[in-house]
């Protein structure tokens, strides 16, 4: 009892200082709101709607259940996660953050996990994509393409470790599963295909129309913390505690022979990424290494945004939060390890011009590469495509309103 009337008392004092905040700082706030609100508008929900479209539909199909049969024999001993896992393992890297999360409720939803295999799950399927990684933080922040190849292999080898270490949680919990895997076989794979799909029983338009409607309703509510975490984020800086919380984070930094500079955009990327990764970049007091090291915790921890979109999607299930956070934790430090580790076997050799048999192909990621390319288009027609997909949200809300 006491410890739910702190909670309230601590929820309400929060809330009432981020009130008085906003009106002591409305321009700053603002300006927060806006780069929110343009990094949403222009990048998360162009690059993320087609991925949970085609995830809802594939999971109605069927697709995602016979990629589940074939790939049971190699995600249940890894990970102790039936094979589905395989696929929301695959979008939640190729889509970023926070698909992992969205796929592994919808299949707890659809009864394709248990309990505990979906808090495994979901520990180590929420990760950045590479256009993020290559794309803004490389090339945009850094200016320097070749560093995107440590921080992509530093991020997916620590989230790989990260499944390795939490198929061991939750073992006393879980009922044993007695049956042997079985090998795999094309026609048993077609048959559960078909069989999810005749359970599903829902039209095309519809299985469509609740695809679109689900997924912009997930992206709002995404946009909506992004913007509200830009905000918090700048406020922090302002009231003095993000340099409150950076004085304790010196004396980390030194023990650990780091600039003591790198405390407040450590802090900052704490709250949001995107954010954290620029200022680390700034650094001119950290060396190129110490600011990989930084930024690959950052990304890997994902910040409070990104756990907070993760949080309400998840609670629209049985699935707990926790077992995600402290794998946040364990991922920020595997990467950040990875990224020294990995440091000058392959980054100064790639970096090394002399050597032009480990060079990295400039067409893959270099400043004309595919991914900036790429990554400069989405900027460019991001804006559109998210005004169509939220008149056609529009338009079929529209519709179900007036059938009901």
């Amino acid at each position: 009892m006491f410890r739910s009337k702190l909670k309230t008392i601590i929820l309400a004092i929060s809330v009432t200082m981020m009130a008085i905040s906003l009106i002591s700082f409305p321009q700053e706030s603002v300006d927060a709101s806006i780069r929110g609100l343009n990094m949403w508008w222009e990048i998360v929900f162009p690059s993320l709607l087609p991925f949970f479209i085609v995830s809802e539909m594939l999971i109605g199909f069927g697709v995602v259940k016979f990629i589940g049969v074939l790939l049971e024999p190699l995600m249940r001993p890894l990970f102790r996660v039936p094979g589905v896992g395989g696929f929301a393992w695959a979008m939640g890297m190729a889509s970023g953050y926070p698909a992992g999360a969205k796929l592994t409720a919808r299949l707890r939803q659809e009864g394709q996990l248990s309990k505990i295999e979906a808090e495994r799950l979901v520990s180590f399927t929420n990760c950045s994509n590479p256009l993020f990684i290559f794309g803004a933080v490389s090339v945009g922040f850094f200016h320097n393409a070749k560093l995107g190849v440590i921080l992509a292999l530093a991020h997916y080898l620590g989230n790989f470790t990260v499944g390795l270490v939490m198929r061991f949680y939750g073992r006393n919990h879980e009922v044993a599963n007695k049956e042997k895997t079985k090998v795999p076989s094309i026609r048993s794979a077609l048959s559960a295909l078909h069989r999810t799909r005749i359970n599903d029983n829902r039209p095309i338009g519809k299985l469509l129309g609740d695809a679109v409607m689900s997924s912009i309703k997930t992206l709002l509510m995404i946009g909506g913390f992004i913007i509200l975490f830009s905000v918090i984020n700048k406020l922090l800086f302002h009231v003095g505690i993000t340099n409150l919380l950076a004085g304790g984070l010196e004396v980390i930094l030194s023990a650990l022979h780091l600039p003591v500079e790198l405390s407040i955009p450590f802090i900052s990327g704490l709250f949001e990424i995107t954010l954290g990764s620029q200022m680390t970049s700034q650094v001119q007091q950290a060396t190129l290494m110490q600011q990989a090291v930084i930024t690959s915790f950052i990304l890997a921890f994902s910040g409070f945004s990104v756990q907070a979109q993760v949080a309400s999607i998840l609670a629209q299930t049985d699935i707990d939060f926790k077992p995600f956070f402290i794998a946040r934790i364990f991922h920020g430090l595997f990467a950040a390890i990875y990224a020294a580790i990995l440091w000058n076997p392959i980054y100064e050799r790639f970096y090394n011009t002399e050597q032009p048999s480990n060079a990295v192909p400039v067409g893959l990621f270099g400043e004309n590469s595919w991914l900036q390319k790429w990554f400069t288009i989405m900027i460019d027609t991001g804006p559109l495509i998210t005004l169509i997909a939220l008149a056609v949200y529009v338009v079929l809300l529209a519709r179900r309103l007036r059938s009901i």
